[in-house]
């Protein structure tokens, strides 16, 4: 069960009795020795200052060096310190404030509104959602965010409230704010068995073609509690949470300048075990520098060249036709064309390059179906046939609403796949680095060529499952666990 540790600075400071857990003085928390030795401890860092070097500080810094989860993180009390800092985090926010702001009815007109967050809500109504952003992107107890209209809403000032100095309104929301953040943040433990770890699973609920289907996320829950790991399911907006964990595994689809590349990136800031790590992530969604790399280290692929306003008529002809045309970050056979001659290759190369200052073109070689192999910590893991959508040539086929219709597949016990494709699957997957990934691999004959490498693979009950069955989450599982024991 994790200690819950709410410090003060002067026990005068707390009004609200014991009914939130453990309430004790900044400097009994920084000289308790046995402290050093609990690591399953949240705190909320209630003092009067987080100016640097103050006890305020030194409280969130110690936390963080004892592998406590703290509120403010010293991260978090640096770029609140000054609005240099601040305001580049804050410009992100500044679209959303201004729709948010801008619909408001104000009686009388205002120029300026200054709004109280605490934990994440606020007590004006219609600001809520507008709260928790602003608390996603400053996980920090109390602040006083402060807006101004200069044409367009913006943040103006960011600052740290001290709870001595709350009014009786104040403390009502603060009372409020913090028992639902202990709710949702600290979940109640169970009782038949301790966790070793916790694991956050990210996911995106409304993605039509998710990676993993909710079967699937109930599977690798389960296995995760047979080996002592608390899984818990978290979303976009959980941000903020995130430090709350030990290891993090992406089940939403990856692409770079998204949120999914920033969960990485936190995650792997906080010395949190991450699959996908933010470099897997990086390589994988550009395929311009996945076929530079194949090519470079021999893998064997289809013919492929890089295309570039500059070259497209010298090297239009060079890969032949039909060709297959890619944009660079495209996934689930999106921004993929297929040209059949050098007229339509013009035509839609010179659409995509507006898109894209590069892009790919690539030799087309049809097959019935790929051949999906499974890496995981540099050693194969599964493997399934994905064949061809009917009546097309590729695996997921878009209709001009934009549903997707998917071929069949057919699972297979790795060591009944042809060598050649787990061998060339391992040399793709393994200059990428040691996280899971996914290798397509085409067939002809006795020759195997990568298509591309997956840093984010399909793992859904009843396909990719289909013969380890649970050892296949099972297997996830204990990697992470692996990777966790390690770094302790």
């Amino acid at each position: 069960m994790a200690r819950q540790i709410l410090v003060v600075e002067n026990p005068g400071d707390w009004k609200l009795g014991a009914a939130h857990g453990e309430v004790m003085r900044v400097e009994e928390y920084l000289a308790q020795a046995e402290l050093l030795k609990q690591k399953n401890v949240q705190v909320v860092n209630l003092c009067r200052s987080y100016k640097y070097l103050s006890v305020g500080y030194y409280c969130s810094l110690l936390a963080e060096a004892r592998r406590h989860r703290v509120l403010p993180s010293v991260k978090t009390i640096l770029d609140l310190s000054s609005k240099a800092m601040y305001s580049l985090d804050a410009e992100d926010l500044d679209e959303v404030i201004d729709k948010t702001l801008g619909r408001r009815k104000h009686e009388p007109p205002v120029s300026s509104l200054a709004v109280d967050v605490f934990f994440g809500h606020c007590a004006h109504r219609g600001l809520e959602k507008l709260a928790r952003q602003i608390f996603e992107t400053f996980p920090a107890p109390l602040l006083r965010v402060d807006f101004q209209r200069q044409g367009r809403w913006r943040i103006a000032s960011i600052k740290s409230l001290s709870i001595q100095r709350l009014d009786a309104e104040q403390t009502e929301l603060f009372n409020h704010a913090l028992s639902l953040y202990q709710k949702k943040r600290w979940r109640s433990p169970r009782s038949k068995s301790v966790s070793r770890y916790d694991l956050a699973i990210l996911y995106n609920p409304d993605d039509p073609l998710p990676p993993s289907d909710a079967r699937a996320l109930k599977n690798f829950a389960r296995a995760g509690k047979d080996l002592g790991v608390d899984v818990e399911l978290i979303e976009k907006k959980d941000y903020s949470r995130l430090a709350e964990y030990d290891a993090l595994f992406i089940r939403d689809t990856t692409r770079i300048n998204h949120y999914t590349y920033r969960f990485a990136k936190k995650a792997e800031s906080e010395g949190m075990v991450v699959i996908d790590d933010p470099a897997s992530i990086l390589r994988c969604t550009n395929k311009v520098y996945l076929a530079e790399l194949l090519r470079a280290n021999g893998v064997p692929a289809p013919r492929t060249r890089i295309l570039h306003k500059g070259a497209l008529e010298r090297i239009a002809d060079e890969v032949g036709y039909p060709a297959v045309l890619k944009v660079p970050d495209g996934s689930f056979s999106r921004g993929v064309h297929k040209a059949q001659d050098r007229a339509e290759m013009l035509e839609v190369a010179g659409r995509l390059l507006k898109e894209s200052d590069l892009i790919l073109a690539q030799e087309y070689m049809y097959t019935d179906f790929d051949w999906r192999i499974g890496v995981l910590n540099r050693a194969p893991l599964y493997a399934c046939q994905y064949f061809m959508s009917k009546k097309h040539w590729q695996i997921v086929n878009y209709d001009k609403s934009g549903r997707a219709q998917e071929g069949a597949f057919k699972s297979w016990a790795v060591e009944d796949v042809p060598p050649g494709a787990v061998k060339v699957a391992l040399a793709a997957a393994n200059l990428i680095g040691d996280g899971l990934y996914g290798v397509d691999v085409k067939q002809r004959g006795e020759e195997f060529y990568v298509i591309e490498v997956n840093d984010n693979p399909n793992l859904e009950a009843g396909v990719e499952d289909a013969v380890l069955k649970e050892r296949l989450y099972g297997r996830i599982m204990e990697e992470f666990v692996r990777r966790l024991e390690q770094r302790r």
